[in-house]
Order: C-alpha cells, then sequence, then structure tokens
C-alpha cells in the first residue's frame, strides 16, 4: 500500500508537483497558506489541512516546497509545525532549495524526535513540475531516499543521490550557478547579435543548431526574444539561490568569479522591481546596459 503523503507549498512548482501525486493514486493532505491554492488541490482530489502539524499527523511523509530556509523552519520547527505533529518515523522530504548549513540544522532538531530528512531540490522550472520531468537532487540516508524513490519517480526524470544530508542543496547551489551562466551566455549573444543587425529569431535558430544548444536555450529562448518573461522560475529567487552559493564558495575557499559577476546582474534585475518575472529577465539588464532592445528594433530589422 503506498504511504500517505503530505504536501506543504502550493506555488509554481508545488501546486503542479501535488496535482501529479494525486493524479498517480496517493493520498495526499495538502497545506498552503494561500487557501485559493489548497482549494484547487481539494477539487483535484486531495484533503485540505489547517496547519502544517494537522499535515503531519495525517501522514506518513511529509514534502515541502517553500521560498527559503526561514519558510522551511516555521513549517517545520515553528508553531503548528510539521514537527508537532510527527510520530517516530516519518518521513520529511524538503523540496524547498535553502543552504546546505541550514539543511543540516533543521535535520540535528529533528532527529531526536525520530523524524527522518532528506533534501531534494529540484530543477526544471513550471514545465518539468507540470510534465513530471524534473531533475531531482537528493542529500540523506540510502534507506530514506529508497523509501522515497517512488514519489520522486512521480515528480521526476532524472533523480539522483548526491550523498548525506545537505548533498542534494549541494548539487542544487551548482546547478543554479551553471543555469544562471547560461542564462547570461544567451542574453548576451541575443544583445550582440540583435544590435549587429540580426535578427533575433535568426540567431534562435542558429544557436538551436550549433554547440549554443542547451535545456535552457529550448525552455526558455522564444521566450526571451519575445520578452515573455511570466515565471516559471522567479529571478528573485534565483538571485537567493545564487546568495546560497556565494556563502557556500566563501565557507570552502572557492573561487567563483563567473557566479559574481552574474549575481551582481540579478541583484540589478531585481532592484529594478523584475524579481517577480521569469528569471531568463536577466536578458533585460543586458538590453538596458547596451541601450538596446531586441522587442523595438528597427522596422528593416525585425521584418528583413
Amino acid at each position: 500500500m503506498a504511504e500517505r503523503l503530505g504536501f506543504i507549498g502550493l506555488g509554481i512548482l508545488g501546486r503542479p508537483m501535488a496535482c501529479n501525486l494525486v493524479q498517480a493514486g496517493y493520498s495526499l493532505t495538502v497545506f498552503n497558506r494561500s487557501r485559493a491554492a489548497v482549494d484547487a488541490l481539494v477539487q483535484a482530489g486531495a484533503k485540505p489541512a489547517g496547519s502544517p502539524r494537522e499535515v503531519a499527523e495525517q501522514s506518513g511523509i511529509v514534502v515541502t516546497a517553500v521560498t527559503d530556509a526561514p519558510a522551511v523552519e516555521a513549517v517545520v520547527l515553528g508553531a503548528d509545525g510539521v514537527l508537532q505533529g510527527a510520530r517516530p518515523g516519518l518521513l520529511l522530504i524538503d523540496m524547498s532549495t535553502i543552504s546546505p548549513r541550514a539543511t543540516r540544522r533543521i535535520e540535528t532538531e529533528m532527529a531526536p524526535s525520530g523524524v527522518h530528512m532528506l533534501d531534494a531540490p529540484v530543477s526544471g522550472g513550471d514545465v518539468g513540475a507540470r510534465q513530471g520531468t524534473l531533475a531531482i537532487m537528493v542529500g540523506g540516508e540510502k534507506e530514506d531516499f529508497e523509501r522515497a524513490l517512488p514519489v520522486f519517480e512521480v515528480l521526476g526524470k532524472t533523480i539522483t543521490h548526491c550523498g548525506p544530508i545537505g548533498a542534494g542543496q549541494t548539487v542544487k547551489a551548482c546547478n543554479q550557478v551553471v543555469s544562471a551562466l547560461i542564462l547570461l551566455g544567451l542574453a548576451e549573444g541575443f544583445v550582440f547579435g540583435s544590435k549587429m543587425g540580426i535578427r533575433p529569431d535568426v540567431l534562435l535558430q542558429a544557436f538551436q543548431g550549433g554547440l549554443a544548444h542547451s535545456r535552457l536555450l529550448d525552455l526558455r529562448g522564444k521566450a526571451m526574444i519575445e520578452h515573455s518573461f511570466a515565471p516559471g522560475a522567479k529571478a528573485k529567487l534565483h538571485y537567493k539561490d545564487l546568495g546560497i552559493a556565494l556563502e557556500a564558495a566563501r565557507e570552502y575557499g572557492v573561487v567563483l568569479p563567473g557566479a559574481s559577476l552574474v549575481t551582481q546582474l540579478f541583484m540589478m534585475l531585481v532592484e529594478g522591481g523584475k524579481g517577480e518575472l521569469d528569471h531568463s529577465a536577466l536578458l533585460t539588464v543586458l538590453e538596458t546596459l547596451s541601450h538596446h532592445s531586441l522587442v523595438n528594433l528597427p522596422e528593416e530589422q525585425a521584418h528583413s
């Protein structure tokens, strides 16, 4: 018999992930600060809960997918949190993106109560969440990973056990550095080529057939040249993730010059009031600095 699941955090990624679990036949109890998101999941077949504690009381495995470390600590360790309703043997799977240090601290506080924990941040954005094709990076004990694997197989396509608790967050931090630099490279290529007179759609086609091809290009390239920045992964959250990476890099004495640069550009994006847009809106920072927009081209270039 499948374990009873709880899910806390029904945002851009959490809501489609929870829907996929319901559709896979799991008995799912959900909680979210916004009641509208809970109501939508109830209509899909989930059960509502009034608090994270209530979720834990009704579940053998609880998944959290919230914005940052303070939010994870609040729903797990706070008043009416998961720990308040947990029985020994409950497995917490935190699929938020937080620092490895915060993950280890939370696990240490829960362990005396017999609660097990995996950190399992994801990559793939809203598209991956809807399609159940997320990349899931998992830290924790092997036995706990194997227990959670049927859940992960509903949510993702590439599932990697990265090592002990905190290892999933470490790998996610690395992933966020690489993906930010890919976005920066795409933004530079689009702005550079466009200002030199090449149509953005021509650049996109060329990149897709060359070594510049990437998963991010497939997911975001067309949206970037059309300035369609509805969030699949919010810029402010990617900026937060880069801060996690740089903090860990300082702790371990690792030099990340590219990550440092792209973090400054993300800061300009967020401080400029665009933090709620998709992270691919990084393009607009390059456009501003270059005094050139892909969507306001001279008539002859736009239609040539």
